[in-house]
């Protein structure tokens, strides 16, 4: 069409006519018009995304903010993720409903792989320079183990800390505890004294199987992640004492009496006003932490069944790296712009948890330091290279039904509704 209009605009031109002269210079300036609005043609995006604290939101802003000026003609359509292990996800995969870009992990991919609903990223991986920004100890976190790149990761290693209110310790003169039987006799302090001892937003079954992955790995340091590769069996004797374990604190009242229904803000608020003395969350809650609490928080190893295994275990971690972050849709209409987007949102996610949220566990470098952490996470990072072993979070685990299960049951464990006879049961014939 254009061609055609600076054709006839040239030969009005040759004419000497002013009337013609006059069309000429209307056709040019609609000849103008029209490619400033193909310029400024904007392309929606549909993407799934985590947006509900401060530690999804100012990375989500931030990435959006610097989208703008990289790619303005592009607009994203925000859906807020669930927060349920990716069923939500999985549920709009099989209405063919995906969004052009979507978070997703371990847990997920392997069934969209199946199905062919993941774009393959390799090229654009390369073509944008993603891949090579990639920390050597994150590598494993871009390639699936088919060599392909399916998600552009931006969390790095990733840990489940126990978060202790070290004031309401002091007030109620208690040590902090190092053994199973001390955090239940300082319970019974807690309770007595209209204090939750340990906060759980156990609406979200990974943060209900966070605590028994933490008690479990003081038996098997494998914990979780053993029972996801079958290099350990849920009828182990280890994973049946820890669930009675867990089960024993939840008769104690360690967590508070609607745990499941509890949900991240509600947890959170009971620990940052002081109505709770632990809180079980990722090392990513650090920021926030330190912000409501200042030097009355900090987080400490897990305890364990006496001294001796604790200090054996304290550096066995919960949680773990794994194959997640931003995918694409290949069916989506605008799927290689959608990778780009993807890739570019990745990067711009670690840009911010480095220099807004003073997290610098991510999985690119980006090219920027914090030389200001907060106390915690510097102890946390000065803590890293002696780190004995590491599990995953529920995300991370690759055999869905297990994931499934080891949620559900966990759930299940700490509501204190279960014996832990009957939750191992579930999760043994889950796997049958």
């Amino acid at each position: 069409m254009f061609d055609a209009m600076l054709i006839a605009n040239n030969e009005i031109v040759k004419e000497n006519n002013p009337m013609k002269k006059i069309l000429a210079m209307v056709l040019a300036a609609l000849l103008i018009l029209s490619c400033a609005a193909l310029a400024e043609e904007k392309i929606t995006l549909k993407i799934y995304a985590q947006y509900s604290d401060d530690d999804t939101k100012v990375p989500y802003d931030y990435a959006v903010e610097k989208l703008a000026e990289a790619y303005p003609n592009v607009e994203l359509e925000l859906i807020v993720q669930a927060q349920d292990d990716g069923a939500t996800l999985l549920g709009m995969a099989s209405a063919n409903n995906l969004p052009d870009i979507f978070q997703t992990g371990s847990g997920v991919l392997p069934t969209l792989r199946q199905s062919k609903q993941l774009m393959i990223l390799n090229d654009v991986a390369e073509k944008t320079g993603f891949a090579g920004k990639v920390y050597d100890t994150c590598k494993e976190f871009l390639y699936s183990d088919d060599g392909n790149v399916y998600a552009f990761p931006y969390a790095g290693h990733e840990y489940v800390l126990l978060y202790v209110n070290t004031a309401l310790f002091e007030q109620y003169n208690l040590e902090l505890p190092t053994t199973f039987d001390e955090m239940i006799e300082c319970a019974k302090v807690f309770n007595e004294n209209g204090i939750v001892p340990m906060a759980l937003f156990a609406q979200e079954p990974w943060n209900a199987a966070a605590v028994y992955d933490m008690v479990a790995t003081r038996y098997n340091a494998g914990g979780i992640k053993a029972l996801d590769e079958g290099t350990a069996a849920i009828t182990d004797e280890a994973y049946v004492t820890a669930a009675e374990k867990v089960a024993e604190m939840a008769a104690a009242g360690m967590f508070q009496a609607d745990v499941t229904s509890t949900n991240y803000d509600q947890a959170a608020q009971m620990f940052q006003a002081g109505q709770a003395a632990m809180f079980v969350n990722g090392q990513w809650y650090i920021e926030d932490a330190t912000k409501y609490l200042g030097e009355n928080v900090t987080w400490i190893p897990y305890p364990s069944y006496d001294e001796e295994a604790y200090e054996a275990s304290k550096n066995a971690f919960a949680g773990g790296g794994s194959v997640a972050g931003y995918a694409v849709n290949p069916d989506g209409e605008h799927a290689e712009l959608a990778a780009e987007v993807a890739a570019f949102m990745s990067e711009k996610y670690c840009e911010a948890k480095i220099t807004l949220r003073n997290n610098p566990l991510v999985a690119l470098d980006v090219g920027m330091t914090n030389d200001q952490l907060p106390v915690m996470m510097q102890e946390l990072v000065d803590t890293i290279p002696s780190m004995t072993s590491t599990t995953l979070f529920t995300w991370g685990l690759g055999n869905a039904t297990f994931t499934e299960a080891i949620g559900t049951w966990s759930q299940a464990l700490v509501s204190g509704e279960y014996t832990a006879e009957e939750v191992i049961e579930e999760i043994a014939a889950a796997m049958e």
